[in-house]
């Protein structure tokens, strides 16, 4: 039985994993493209190679809720496994930002889960980190206010995607990120959100550059405006 190293990154072992038989097979997905719909047969697992992916719930009455943003280095398809049973497809998965991913069938998993016991807990790890920005996403749309919807949703990407800037002056997020998309996060509209964002820029709360936010002060953000 292959032990896995305690460092070892989860890229090298969702890469290894097949054995070199069947390597996984890489895929890219432009910005706003599906990668599978609810209802969808889980058939492949997924590791986020570059950029990130939007999961969301779609409900009856049509309304698409942002559960989580993931980001590279993440594992994600694998709710069948969690509960034991093959099932079909929970969440919308789309491409947040232009997206490269690397898929193996889900059986390949399985295997692996039960030659490698250490990657059970490197999934864990991952999926523990998703279960806290899922509660925060959840918090986040219970805002009423659309500013501070807005701000939430900064302060969430300031913690899974931000950056320190060269001359400490706040946390970039290390996103291109339209209007638009931003919008469809929060359940909001490019007007809006490109209204709100302007408002932030004018009290130097953030500013833009190349589509990339910078949030100069998270704390002082987080204490005006949530």
């Amino acid at each position: 039985m292959a032990v896995i190293a305690p460092d070892k990154s989860l890229a090298s072992v969702f890469r290894q994993m097949t054995g070199g038989t069947f390597p996984p097979i890489v895929e890219s997905f432009e910005r706003g493209k599906t990668i599978f719909f609810p209802g969808d047969p889980a058939e492949r697992v997924y590791f986020l190679q570059k950029g990130a992916v939007k999961l969301s719930r779609v409900y009856e009455a049509g309304e698409e809720i942002t559960v989580a943003l993931l980001r590279e280095n993440s594992v994600f398809g694998v709710l069948s496994l969690l509960t034991g049973n093959k099932s079909d497809r929970f969440y919308h998965a789309v491409a947040f930002t232009p997206v490269e991913l690397l898929s193996i069938p889900i059986e390949h998993m399985e295997k692996a889960l039960k030659d490698n016991p250490d990657l059970s807990l490197l999934l864990l790890r991952g999926l523990s980190s998703r279960i806290l920005q899922t509660e925060m996403m959840i918090e986040t749309l219970a805002h009423r206010d659309m500013g501070s919807r807005l701000v939430s949703f900064l302060l969430i990407l300031c913690r899974d995607f931000g950056m320190p800037t060269p001359n400490n002056d706040g946390i970039t997020i290390d996103l291109k990120l339209s209007h638009q998309a931003i919008a469809e996060a929060i359940g909001s509209t490019r007007v809006t959100v490109t209204r709100l964002l302007g408002d932030l820029r004018q009290d130097k709360m953030i500013s833009i550059y190349k589509k990339k936010i910078t949030v100069h002060n998270p704390v002082t953000l987080s204490q005006q405006f949530t």
